[in-house]
């Protein structure tokens, strides 16, 4: 990851980490939001959100819980057995 989204840049030499499981939601999260139907537009579906998650990984994205994520999606594999 490049930072760009690292606090403690902006929070100074005492800011905090995001934990591992706040990694894992935030890649989640732009699954959802990307692939769901919005209000104010139709769902994207999984190809547009697996796109977005592979260009950022490592940038916005940690590589490892990107890699997981497009693996576990690309699997075909339910996710809740």
């Amino acid at each position: 990851m490049n930072g760009s989204m690292d606090p403690a840049i902006h929070e100074g030499s005492r800011g905090m980490r995001f934990g591992f499981e706040a990694r894992v939601l935030a890649v989640a999260d732009v699954v959802e939001a990307i692939s769901s139907r919005r209000p104010y537009r139709p769902g994207l579906g999984i190809e547009a959100a697996l796109k977005e998650i592979d260009k950022h990984k490592g940038v916005l994205y940690e590589t490892d819980v990107a890699g997981a994520c497009v693996r576990a999606l690309e699997s075909g594999k339910p996710l809740n057995p």
